[in-house]
């Protein structure tokens, strides 16, 4: 099953299932086009992941790292699906990430691997929006990740039934791929990841971790149409605008 979360016309927000291109609340039936269509999850925090697939971690001239490197994005970098994101002014190097995005259905701690299916609600798909400028000469990265809409997501979360173990990940900029691997890539595997994070955190329910982008991240320019594709997911599209 998929799931939207959407703002109906009279201003409510709501959690409806989306099938065959309707989203369904109660007795009711709205077409997505029609309605503005939110974040697909209401999370106290993203918890990030760096260097998750080997060939990004290359196009970065960077080491694989031996443990997961976590960091978090807060809830102002949530954006949704068809939203137009404003980048940071004054910046030369903003670029996309795309990312599958896991998203926890209950609190949890310390959770084992062998388990960590259990916590799982579903799947979306995620831009991780990087600004360079600053990510490279801060340790923290709270100017290079958390700023206002640095976090676009959705349109849908999935069951994880919908998603295939060999999910493609795909991001298109104004229609040109620029990233095209699978989840089958990944360093961690989703169970190695929830085990890591929740040794530290708790996770809450409604809570995202972003699994890291593959290879081919690139700049982001005023105007551009951005798609995130992800095999059982669908396609999350926003738009970005340079101040």
């Amino acid at each position: 099953m998929k799931y939207v979360r959407f703002r109906d016309p009279a201003g409510s927000v709501r959690r409806g299932e989306y099938r065959d291109g309707t989203i369904s609340f109660g007795t009711s039936e709205y077409d997505p086009d029609e309605v503005d269509v939110l974040a697909p999850t209401d999370p106290s925090k993203v918890v990030c992941i760096g260097r998750n697939y080997a060939e990004h971690a290359d196009e970065r001239d960077e080491e694989v790292p031996d443990r997961p490197l976590l960091f978090l994005k807060p809830p102002n970098a949530l954006a949704g699906h068809g939203d137009e994101i404003t980048l940071p002014a004054g910046k030369d190097k903003i670029e996309h990430e795309a990312e599958l995005g896991v998203v926890i259905g209950q609190q949890c701690r310390n959770v084992d691997a062998a388990d960590a299916m259990e916590v799982i609600e579903g799947y979306t798909c995620m831009n991780d929006i990087s600004n360079r400028d600053d990510q490279r000469v801060e340790q923290n990265w709270v100017r290079g990740k958390a700023f206002d809409g640095a976090a676009p997501m959705g349109p849908v979360v999935a069951t994880p039934e919908e998603v295939p173990e060999d999910a493609s990940v795909q991001l298109r900029v104004n229609g040109e791929t620029r990233q095209d691997s699978s989840r089958e890539h990944m360093i961690f595997s989703i169970p190695e990841l929830i085990e890591e994070i929740t040794a530290y955190m708790t996770l809450e329910a409604g809570d995202v971790i972003a699994t890291g982008t593959p290879a081919g991240v690139g700049p982001l320019a005023d105007g551009d149409t951005v798609e995130v594709e992800i095999d059982g997911v669908g396609t999350l599209e926003h738009d970005v605008r340079a101040p």
